[in-house]
């Protein structure tokens, strides 16, 4: 017992670096922050979860947690500690790892405005809400990726949860080219998010998504897309304004489905001809999602798995043949291979862990996956609202429901639900990207100058348990997986994040499933005047958010302090890549060319 808290206390050395008291000070002194934590307290902490069922993406089981400096050191039933240590009761209630958003834009600078939730407003909410990390989008300044994200790098300084970047291309050249690398190999950033839409802004075109596709690779960086087809929503555009169709309304029309899933299937064929995995963010109509399930299903991808390199692995890492044997049943995901894999996983480091959850996480892919590897994101507001809040007579509560790919009709928030049931579609985002009535009210005469985005960060935790978990169309388990660890792992930073396990950061939130939340404008913590979601109810409350082994969310109450926050870098290469070398290598051999011919000498 001695030798396994050494480790995992050496675990926390490495894993948490506390953020310096001087820059959480100077915050303090200025009076900014909810509460009183990170102001001249230590973020040294010892807490004990007891009595809750704790909840993994394949596992439930009744234990208690115990947290010490940031990092989950132990999960086991009945656990013993000293009388320093927090203790909070979860008994009849759901202990889970925190979600992770994997969709923002805070500080955004966007139609001539910037988005009213910044790095600490927004991450706030979030905190309040259940979620203890998000990924923001970096927009290029200039169209130099450097200059954009020390921009955001700057925006970030206020933040008090921890946050990672992808990046957006909006042009390519040698020097993007050359960017792109750094951007990988040193500034921890694994994706890059391509706009088929905003013409004249962000657009790319094909030959840019192309090349794009390409580099993203070679880089072993995960390719996301924008899905709209932005000519045609121009034409879209121009079309509903000569109509005499000004109003929020015009929005929703001048962009139907039918342009999201021709620009959906547009990108996934060609990240299929590149042979490159591809993420489609906001999946908002049945259009795209269709796109996304028949490439799911095509087969344009071979499995490319070799069974006996993979036992080979295992074996290396497995000091016995009954951890071997659990962890290959797990491949098969039964709950009984599910429980014999934690028995046996309980003497193994946490880096030994992390090797052997990646090959896992590989051969389970390998041996399920036959189509393209296509990721697929529906957006809360996608799958609880319709768009008709878009024909309100109240321009600021129709203006509000304005954001890109729009809202859509009722029913296809239901098919939405239904393909994240049934796997078509993997984790929520948010797309929360805020502004304010007055910033909405720039487009009072012409909806092109609405500014684009909804909130949902604080929302989604909630929304997505009383949307999904209640009407019984997923599991508990399943909840987990599709708000943390399907993020955490398609951005390769499993099981340190998304995952309550010892050595896993302490980011955990308790949800009473017998509780009941309302959401309104008047008590969420975004600094935005409205809320889409207004007056909606629901059972399933966050009662406790825990950010790196730190209470911020409490009895109702939020202590938090900007510049706690942590960048969290995501490495390369996820078990999506797994394969595409030997996918790459059967496509060149299948080609029987170039074909040798004599060449005609009359």
């Amino acid at each position: 017992m001695a030798c396994r808290f050494y480790l995992f206390f050496s675990l926390s050395l490495l894993l948490f670096t506390p953020p310096s008291n001087s820059q959480s000070n100077q915050f303090c002194e200025a009076g900014i922050g909810y509460g009183e934590v990170g102001c001249g307290i230590s973020s040294s902490t010892k807490l004990l979860i007891k009595g809750g069922t704790v909840v993994n993406a394949h596992h439930q089981e009744v234990a208690d947690v115990y947290v010490e400096d940031g990092i989950i050191v132990a999960v086991k039933p009945d656990l013993k500690v000293s009388d320093d240590v927090k203790v909070i009761d979860a008994t009849g209630k759901f202990v889970m790892p925190g979600g992770i958003d994997p969709h923002t834009h805070l500080a955004m600078e966007f139609m001539g405005t910037e988005t009213i939730d910044d790095f600490f407003s927004g991450q706030a909410a979030a905190l309040a809400g259940g979620t203890t990390m998000h990924i923001d989008f970096v927009i290029p300044v200039n169209d130099s990726l450097i200059a954009g994200l020390e921009t955001y790098e700057e925006k970030a300084k206020k933040s008090c949860m921890d946050y990672g970047f992808h990046m957006a291309i909006t042009k390519f050249d040698d020097i993007v080219s050359r960017d792109m690398e750094i951007i990988v190999k040193e500034k921890g950033i694994n994706s890059f998010k391509f706009f088929l839409a905003y013409k004249g802004s962000l657009m790319v075109n094909d030959e840019l998504l192309l090349e794009g596709l390409k580099r993203c690779k070679s880089l072993g960086a995960l390719a996301m897309v924008h899905a709209e087809n932005g000519d045609a929503v121009f034409e879209g555009q121009k079309r509903m304004i000569q109509l005499g169709i000004t109003g929020p309304e015009g929005h929703a029309l001048s962009r139907p489905p039918v342009l999201e899933g021709e620009a959906t299937a547009r990108a996934i064929r060609l990240a299929g001809f590149v042979n490159t995995p591809l993420y489609v963010v906001h999946v908002m109509s049945i259009d795209a999602m269709e796109e996304i399930a028949k490439a799911r299903k095509s087969g344009t991808v071979a499995s490319n798995f070799d069974g006996s390199l993979f036992l080979c692995a295992l074996i290396s890492y497995l000091p016995n043949l009954h951890q071997l044997i659990s962890l290959t049943a797990l491949l098969y995901i039964s709950p009984s291979a599910i429980s014999h894999f934690l028995k046996a996983s309980q003497n193994l480091s946490f880096g030994t862990l992390n090797r052997v959850v990646k090959c896992i996480s590989t051969a389970r892919f390998s041996l399920r996956h036959i189509g393209q590897r296509v990721v697929g994101e529906p957006v809360v507001s996608g799958l609880v609202l319709d768009d008709s809040g878009l024909w309100d007579s109240d321009f600021t509560t129709a203006s509000k429901y304005v954001m890109s790919p729009p809202i859509r009709a009722s029913g296809h928030d239901k098919a939405l639900q239904g393909a994240l049931s049934n796997g078509v579609l993997q984790l929520v985002g948010t797309d929360h990207c805020v502004f304010n009535s007055t910033q909405k009210a720039f487009g009072i005469d012409d909806f092109r100058k609405i500014p684009n985005g909804v909130n949902g960060i604080e929302e989604r935790m909630h929304l997505v348990w009383d949307t999904m978990v209640e009407s019984g169309q997923i599991s508990i388990t399943d909840y987990v997986r599709v708000t943390s660890t399907e993020c955490a792992r398609i951005f390769n930073i499993y099981p340190r994040k998304g995952a309550i396990i010892a050595g896993s950061d302490a980011d955990i939130i308790i949800l009473n499933p017998n509780s009941s939340f309302e959401i309104n404008a008047r008590s969420h913590h975004s600094r935005t005047d409205t809320n889409v979601y207004e007056g909606r109810r629901g059972k399933g409350k966050v009662e406790v958010t825990i950010a790196r082994g730190r209470v911020v969310w409490e009895n109702n109450e939020l202590k938090v302090v900007p510049g706690s926050g942590k960048y969290i870098e995501m490495p390369p290469f996820n078990y999506l890549f797994s394969g595409i070398d030997k996918a790459d290598a059967s496509y060149l051999s299948s080609l029987n060319a170039p074909v040798k011919r004599s060449k005609s000498t009359t």
